[in-house]
């Protein structure tokens, strides 16, 4: 008050004090002197207050009665201006506070007189309103007068009072509050609260109350009374009341002094006990009126609602929720039951509308629906209110559209306060088709199966802004127009929504950094509360999950009404606005549910919006079955069902878009509306904004769009982004430029969709890639079975959700790969195609994203990254592949150099195409593999230099493509250089990584297991890479198969000393002997099918034109390759400990390879056996390492039992090599001497040798076409490699091997040859050449000869041996080996093209064994073997043969060769026989020797016709050799010679001197052909050993004897024969050859008796003389002959028996004679012999002249 107790104010406050008494005192001057009295002295009194006081207003108050007394005496006139000038005056005094307590009450009764006499109405209102506004000195009874006095003015005629009056009592009861508003605030502090008597039934004990608050509580109390049409307990005086004005009284306390009532317990009493009781009560009519039902079923009638009562005890209900409804929980769930039936459809249409906006003031208050929610619902056994309300309001909704208008709402509405435009009635003619003609634009409305509502613009959002609550002027029900109640609950529902989400999610983000702030604990799981786990209590607040439960319960509540009345209106909205509100509902309160976790109302909502996106009854099993589970619970609502209904399907939509259902069987086109487009974008923006909370429904969100993208066309681009597709699908697709220009937006907007979900938790992230997932599936299961387009929606955006999510791809990498490669898998190849699209995408995505930390030191990551890379190896399909192997190709291009531990990885993935998959496929991968060894192999890990050799492999026996395979190869070669190149490097790398591998393995207690395994890793590596190259060789193909074996051999032989000396053993045994195995098995199975040419036009040698032939190359070159590491290395494998088996197993693969029917394997494998054999030492000084190699192999015991002996040998052995071994310790290696060693090897080569031979040379036992004969290169290096072989051998070679050896060099020379290779070997028949096998053979057993001749006595016993193999050779002469029962032809019959086997021709072979025979004679004829095992005898009995058979051996020289050795040999032998002939042990050969001679001489061939004369000559010459050899080298020694032998000799010199000649010569020829000279020689030779006049030895005597008998009885046999020819012959003449023979018989005869008149009488047998005279009658019988040669030849022999005649000499001399005659010998030796005398005839008889033997006879 700080105005009016200023100086001036007080000065001013003085002056108008005494100037309004002055005007009173002036008024009154005339009519009413008192007063004019009081006026002065009042006058006075102002100024001595004004003089005698400081405080002048305290004075002033003080005396204030005295003061006032004047104004009110004025007032008491009832003259109009006296009084408007008083009560003027007092309003003065008032306004300054001056007026005490008791001036007050005089002023009010003053007032209240003025009223009674309805004086100055307006004036005495305003000045009861001063009096009580300006301080409270009014109260109690004066207070109540006061507000009687204006209710007593509200009701007087006058309207201006009236409203005047209302007003103020309005202001006046409002004060009264105020007041105590004041007081409590001034004792607040001072004062406690009394405490109150706990239901106090007296209404008037207010004792406890202060002044000001008892006043109030008396009004209020009494507002009841009178509401209630009782009398009132404190306003006294009251005449009347109205209902209506009561209500709006209590209505504004309430509404403005809830506190009142809330800290006064009296108060709340009250409101309790009186208000609401007293509204329920006048509520009652409402509740019982049902709109147009019959009065007569109720027994009383019904009073009406009454609109404005029962509208303003809405407001009041309205206030009592709002402000009191802690304090009335009961009271409040009645008042609202009752607006949830006021609701009913079959109250007035008022009623409803009024209750609507009451029930839109309560949805606007979100704190007081919590409220109601924890009262009620929350609650058992209470009804559920909120629930109720939504519902209600649900119902409302649908009874709009159900039930036809009633009453009057056909009344246009433009009269009402609405703003609804005009054309509502034109509308309601045509609904919903306004403005479709044209100029009128479309009203905004809601439509459904026919039923047309407009939207009324009746509030704005968020506040209740009441019409018909607002309506306190009206007496009568107003006219609401169509479509207000609608839109009213329409916003009702919207600001419900808007209300509570944005409270809930306003404390839920405050729960929320509450709980992170205290514990950093992670969001509140998505996850439906009745799952959350308890451990919640632990780390959030009891509060919270009070708070929580509300929440809740709140959405449980409403969340079904709410969406039943969204959809419907959803469904009938035709405005785009309205549209948009009710998405934007739905889509919070999805974002909601999802946020609290509850899932069902969740889904429920989303399902909505989805629905709406697509075309009506569109078959989606997703939403379908969502629905089917929710319209299976309808929900009751006061007895009424709510249906969820389904939506209508005659919209009236603009249609924008036609397209194709995406369903397996197309059902026609669908149609997109724009209500459809704008659901999408919602449905959008539900994912883009929420998608956190959607946790499962992504299932519904995603497939939905999946339709509705699929409808639209957009197809997916790079990177998973969707475009508008080409048209080319179908002429199913239509779209509206408005659709086409929002296509982009939209397809943007679904990018943007899974862009942002990289701002997802992980597990929203995981819902949302289940979802695609699951999508994806069906997707996929619509695509089985036919090859139309899939939709690719999931997929792409798979791919796109991983590519903005590479940053924790590590999370949702597993499911993510795991699909794509399920639908990598597909048949469908469209789908098939994006699949691999998209997992080579993410997978070059993940790779090229810089991580943190960086893939380098994420080895899992990048592992897992890769992973999925590998897995599409299991799929067949040759696109996928191609399209993995493309990848793989970029990453190798992008990230070669930091794959890593990825290597292996990649590696497999090239390693795991298979020959079936396709030549591209196999070209990709191969050529990733070129890159990778070209450029790679010195980045990646060291570990993985294996499995590259694998792969490399591996494409190697890839048999598409015959150059990727070789070209393979080449990478082999080219790693194996690497290797070499950087073997520290790698050997370091590897021992590191074993060392690891090796703890590791420890560790768990396992053997460390790789392959090759105690080899050290980096000698692994080479063995590896051999294995390979191994399993190449013996590929299908033989290019490959060659190849790889020269590669393999050259890379063992260029790399092999890195290896370790022990790793040899491996080398030896797991790869090459386990090639040769393999190769060995596969030639000898191969098949014999000749093969007609090597792909398209290339022709096939037909050296190569079996599978057979071209496995017998590999085989060669196999077995040749590993002979020259045996050879080159020998030095590196004697010293390990099986070399000697490992020998074994070499020279089994030579046999084998040797005895194969193959003449190129078996030549082969015989250069092979003489390559090891070659080898002189077992290390060249050049390689030999300084230290020999520490043998850390252990040596097989077996060693020690491989004695000498069980190799076939009986030398000597003095221990074991195991034994040796043994006796070193194991600290120092051990010092094995190699000869021992070297033996068995060797005698193990022997052994290997015969075998080869006496197989290959053993004749077959049957005899067909396809007999396998061995070649004669092959027989010839067979045969070569003896020799060599031998000098190593020669000690222990036995005779049991000579004739093993015998056997095989018999065998070899007998194999015939085929026809068409005889002209390679044999030059022409005619040509005496041996072939080089023959040479061979005599070179072997020249190589034989010569060691025996230097060796020890007991090798000299082989001779014999020797002797008798050459001279079977000498046999073939005349007798061809015959090889099994082979048939073999003459060379000359045979005929090259023909497969015949042809003879060799053996002479020129047997001829030169034969000079060999006579030149080892000549050499060894005395030596004891050859002398005991009758060489001698053997031979002559091999030279009878072609000596016998002379003219008809195969060649001519046979014979002659054979007579100049036999001439050689006897000159040597027959000494050493005469020197043995003691012994006996030369008796059997004399027999031999002398049919030698016989079969010779007198041969039964006849000499062929072309013979020359000079021929002849010559041959006779020989024969005459032969009978020169017996009289100079046998008959000289006849006395050690048997007798027997010599009969024979001198048997056949007889024959032989008697001319015989074969009958076939011609006349002219006789001379020559009757071999005079050699029948001369007989006979000289005859009568040459027939006399001698020195005998001494009567075996000389014998031989003479002998000699000369035969001589005579020859004689006289053919004089014999003559003489009976003769007689027979008549006058023919004899055949010239036997007149020849006579008369060289008769010159014979001559000469003898010639020559025995020479010799001295006693050396001529007495026998003998009686010989010669008996041959004289015969002589004399030949007298009659006609030949005149045979006549003179008579003559002369005739001539010499004149001698014999003469007289018979005495006995005694005859006996004496005859008693010599056994004792004469005679000698003849060469220097006795006489001079040779020529006869007239030319027959040379040799005399013997002895001194005094001229005249012995005469």
């Amino acid at each position: 008050m700080a105005g009016t107790s200023s100086p001036e104010a007080v000065k001013k406050l003085l002056e108008n004090m005494q100037g309004d008494l002055r005007s009173l005192s002036l008024e009154c001057r005339k009519k009413f002197p008192p007063v004019k009295e009081a006026a002065e002295s009042g006058i006075i009194k102002v100024k001595t207050i004004a003089a005698r006081n400081s405080d002048i207003l305290a004075a002033l108050k003080e005396n204030s009665s005295e003061v006032v007394q004047p104004f009110l005496m004025g007032c008491g006139t009832k003259e109009p201006k006296i009084t408007q000038l008083c009560l003027a005056a007092i309003q003065r005094l008032m306004s300054h506070e001056v007026v005490s307590e008791a001036a007050a009450g005089n002023i009010i009764n003053m007032l209240w007189q003025l009223m009674e006499n309805s004086l100055e109405e307006l004036k005495l209102l305003q000045t009861v309103l001063v009096l009580l506004t300006t301080n409270t000195v009014v109260h109690d009874e004066a207070l109540s007068k006061a507000i009687v006095l204006c209710f007593r003015l509200h009701f007087t005629k006058d309207n201006i009072t009236n409203n005047t009056a209302a007003a103020t009592v309005r202001q006046v009861v409002t004060v009264v509050f105020e007041r105590v508003v004041a007081e409590d605030e001034r004792y607040k502090d001072t004062i406690d609260q009394p405490i109150t008597v706990q239901g106090n039934s007296n209404r008037r004990s207010v004792s406890t109350l202060k002044p000001c608050a008892k006043d109030a509580y008396m009004l209020f109390q009494d507002l009841c009374q009178l509401v209630n049409a009782d009398a009132p307990y404190w306003l006294v005086g009251m005449t009347e009341m109205t209902r209506t004005f009561g209500l709006e009284l209590l209505e504004s306390v309430l509404n403005d002094f809830p506190q009142v009532f809330l800290q006064h317990q009296e108060f709340s009493f009250l409101l309790k006990e009186r208000v609401c009781p007293l509204v329920i009560k006048l509520f009652s009519p409402n509740i019982k009126f049902r709109q147009g039902s019959s009065t007569s079923s109720s027994p009383a009638p019904v009073e009406k609602p009454y609109f404005p009562i029962c509208m303003r005890l809405l407001r009041v209900v309205s206030v009592l929720i709002k402000q009191f409804y802690s304090l009335l929980v009961t009271e409040c769930e009645i008042f609202l039951s009752l607006l949830v039936k006021f609701l009913d459809a079959d109250k007035p249409q008022w009623l409803r509308a009024v209750a609507v906006e009451s029930i839109h003031r309560l949805c606007v208050q979100p704190q007081l629906l919590r409220s109601f929610c924890q009262s009620y619902d929350m609650k058992q056994h209470s009804t559920k209110v909120f629930r109720d309300i939504v519902n209600a309001l649900g119902s409302f909704i649908q009874s709009l559209f159900l039930v036809p208008s009633t009453g009057n709402t056909s009344v246009t509405p433009n009269q009402t306060g609405s703003n609804a435009s005009g054309n509502t009635g034109a509308a309601q003619t045509n609904p919903g088709v306004l403005g479709m003609g044209g100029g009128a634009t479309v009203l905004p409305a809601f439509e459904y199966r026919g039923t047309w509502i407009p939207i009324l613009n009746v509030t704005v959002q968020g506040s209740a802004k009441a019409t018909y609550l607002e309506m306190l002027d009206k007496v009568e029900p107003p006219t609401i127009p169509e479509g207000y109640a609608m839109s009213v609950a329409f916003h009702c529902l919207l600001d419900l929504v808007r209300g509570i989400t944005t409270m809930i999610e306003g404390e839920l983000g405050e729960a929320e950094t509450v709980s992170q702030t205290s514990t950093e604990t992670t969001s509140l799981p998505a996850q439906s509360s009745e799952q959350q786990d308890l451990q919640s209590v632990s780390d959030q607040s009891e509060k919270e999950l009070v708070s929580r439960a509300v929440w809740e319960e709140m959405v449980n509540a409403c969340w079904c009404g709410l969406l039943a009345a969204l959809s419907l209106l959803l469904d009938a909205s035709t405005d785009e606005a309205a549209t948009e509100n009710i998405l934007k509902a739905e889509l919070t309160m999805a974002a909601l549910c999802g946020k609290l976790g509850l899932v069902t109302s969740r889904d429920a909502f989303i399902t909505a919006i989805c629905k709406g996106s697509l075309p009506p009854h569109y078959a989606l099993t997703v939403l379908n079955s969502t629905t089917a589970a929710l319209s299976s619970k309808s929900y009751s609502i006061q007895g009424q069902n709510v249906q969820m209904i389904s939506p209508s399907s005659e919209s009236h939509q603009q249609v924008v878009a036609v397209g194709q259902p995406l369903a397996l069987q197309p059902q026609g086109t669908v149609m997109l509306t724009s209500k459809n487009i704008q659901c999408m974008r919602t449905l959008l923006n539900l994912a883009h904004c929420h998608g956190a909370v959607l946790g499962t429904s992504w299932q519904l969100v995603l497939a939905t769009l999946q339709h509705l993208v699929w409808i639209l066309g957009l197809k997916p681009g790079v990177g998973g982004a969707l475009k508008p597709g080409r048209a080319a699908e179908g002429p199913s697709t239509v779209l509206t430029t408005a659709v086409m220009t929002d296509l982009p937006v939209i397809s943007n907007i679904l990018s943007r969709l899974f862009e942002s979900s990289q701002y997802l938790d992980d597990v929203s992230l995981h819902h949302l890639i289940n979802a695609l997932c699951s999508l994806s599936l069906e997707a996929m299961d619509m695509a089985y079975g036919n090859n139309k387009e899939p939709s690719l929606f999931a997929v792409a955006k798979l791919l796109e959700t991983g590519l903005v999510n590479m940053h924790r791809i590590e999370i949702l990498w597993r499911p993510l790969t795991g699909h794509l490669l399920e639908v990598c898998q597909h048949p469908n190849s469209r789908m098939r195609e994006w699949g691999a699209e998209a997992l080579t995408s993410l997978i070059k995505a993940g790779l090229t994203f810089s991580h943190d930390p960086p893939l380098s030191q994420n080895q899992r990551l990048q592992l897992l990254l890769l992973n999925p890379l590998k897995e599409l190896s299991n799929i067949s399909h040759p696109d996928i592949r191609i399209k993995q192997l493309e990848c793989v190709l970029q990453i190798l291009q992008s990230q070669g150099d930091s794959l890593g531990p990825g290597w292996p990885l990649v590696l497999g993935v090239m390693g795991a195409i298979r020959s079936d998959q396709g030549e591209s496929l196999i070209r990709t991968a191969f050529q990733c593999l070129q890159l990778v060894v070209t450029d790679f192999l010195p980045t990646m890990p060291c570990t993985c230099l294996q499995i590259v050799v694998e792969v490399a492999g591996s494409f190697g026996l890839h048999n598409q493509e015959l150059n990727i395979s070789l070209t393979s190869i080449g990478l082999l070669w080219n790693i194996s250089d690497y290797f070499f190149q950087r073997g520290e490097i790698i050997e370091k790398e590897l021992n590191k990584e074993e060392a690891v591998l090796q703890k590791q393995a420890e560790e768990k207690g396992v053997m460390l297991n790789r392959p090759f395994h105690p080899a050290p890793p980096f000698d692994c590596l080479w063995l590896c890479l051999y294995a390979k190259l191994g399993e190449l060789c013996v590929d299908p193909r033989p290019a490959v198969r060659k190849s790889a074996g020269q590669t393999l051999f050259s890379t063992i032989g260029a790399h092999g000393t890195l290896l370790q000396h022990s790793t040899w053993h491996t080398v030896i045994w797991k790869v090459l002997f386990h090639l040769l195995d393999r190769v060995r098995e596969a030639s000898t199975t191969a098949d014999k099918e000749k093969i007609e040419s090597g792909g398209g036009n290339i022709l096939i040698h037909h050296s190569r034109d079996t599978a057979e032939k071209q496995w017998a190359e590999t085989w060669v070159l196999t077995l040749a390759g590993v002979a020259r590491i045996f050879n080159t290395r020998r030095y590196l494998l004697q010293p390990l400990g099986d070399f000697s088996q490992a020998w074994d197993v070499l020279l089994d693969h030579i046999q084998s390879a040797a005895l194969s029917k193959n003449n190129e394997v078996s030549l082969a494998a015989l250069k092979s056996f003489q390559e090891i054999l070659q080898i002189v030492s077992p290390a060249r000084d050049s390689e030999k390492p300084e230290t020999p190699p520490a043998i850390n192999v252990s040596v097989p015991v077996v060693v020690g039992t491989t004695t000498a002996t069980s190799l076939g040998r009986s030398f000597m052995r003095t221990d074991s090599i195991g034994e040796r071994i043994g006796r070193y310790n194991g600290s120092e290696p051990p010092v094995i001497t190699d000869e021992i060693e070297d033996l068995n090897l060797w005698w193990a080569a022997w052994n290997s040798w015969y075998r080869i031979g006496s197989e290959s040379t053993r004749p077959p036992i049957t005899c067909d076409k396809l007999t396998f004969i061995p070649s004669q290169p092959f027989l010839t290096a067979l045969i070569q490699i003896f020799p060599a072989l031998y000098q190593h051998i020669k000690t222990g070679f036995s005779m049991d091997d000579l004739q093993k050896l015998g056997v095989i060099l018999h065998g070899a020379v007998s194999v015939p040859i085929s026809s068409d290779a005889s002209p390679f070997i044999l030059p022409s028949y005619t040509e005496a050449v041996l072939t080089s096998l023959q040479e061979a053979v005599l070179t072997a057993l020249d190589v034989l000869q010569k060691a025996i001749c230097v060796g020890s006595e007991s090798m000299q016993i082989m001779y014999p041996a020797i002797f008798d193999q050459l001279l079977a050779f000498v046999e073939f002469s005349c007798k061809p080996p015959q090889y099994g029962q082979l048939e073999t032809k003459h060379i000359a019959n045979a005929k090259y093209n023909q497969a015949e086997w042809v003879a060799l021709n053996y002479v020129p072979f047997a001829e030169r064994s034969l000079e060999v025979v006579v030149d080892l004679y000549q050499k060894t004829a005395c030596h004891k073997a050859v002398v005991t095992e009758k060489v001698l005898q053997n031979i002559i009995k091999t030279l009878r043969i072609p000596l016998s058979l002379k003219y008809s051996c195969p060649s001519e020289s046979t014979w002659k060769l054979a007579v100049s050795a036999l001439l050689k040999v006897l000159s040597i032998g027959l000494p050493v026989a005469r020197q043995h002939a003691s012994s006996g042990k030369f008796d059997s050969m004399w027999p031999e020797l002398a049919n030698t001679f016989e079969d010779f001489l007198f041969t039964k061939s006849t000499p062929p016709d072309n013979l020359s004369i000079q021929e002849f000559q010559k041959n006779e010459s020989i024969d005459v050799e032969v009978v020169q050899l017996i009289s100079t080298e046998i008959l000289p020694y006849a006395n050690f010679i048997p007798k027997d032998f010599v009969g024979q000799i001198m048997t056949m010199l007889n024959k032989g001197s008697i001319h015989s000649q074969s009958s076939s010569f011609t006349e002219a020829e006789i001379d020559i052909r009757m071999r005079e000279e050699f029948s001369k020689v007989c006979f000289e030779t005859l009568l040459q050993f027939s006399f001698s006049n020195k005998v001494t030895t009567p075996q000389e005597g014998y031989i003479s004897r002998m000699a000369l008998s035969v001589l005579l009885k020859r004689s006289q046999d053919v004089l014999h024969r003559y003489i009976e020819d003769e007689r027979l012959s008549g006058k023919c003449p004899l055949p010239r050859q036997q007149v020849t023979e006579i008369i060289f018989v008769l010159k014979a005869v001559s000469t003898l008796i010639d020559s025995l008149k020479k010799t001295q009488p006693e050396n001529v047998d007495a026998n003998t003389w009686a010989q010669v005279i008996a041959l004289y009658p015969t002589l004399v019988e030949c007298i009659t002959c006609s030949s005149s040669e045979v006549c003179s030849a008579l003559k002369e022999a005739l001539v010499p028996f004149k001698d014999f005649m003469h007289p018979p000499a005495p006995k005694l001399a005859t006996h004496s004679l005859r008693g010599q005659a056994p004792s004469t010998t005679f000698n003849l030796n060469a220097s006795e012999s006489g001079e040779v005398l020529q006869a007239k005839e030319g027959i040379a008889v040799h005399s013997c002249v002895a001194s005094g033997a001229h005249s012995a006879c005469r």
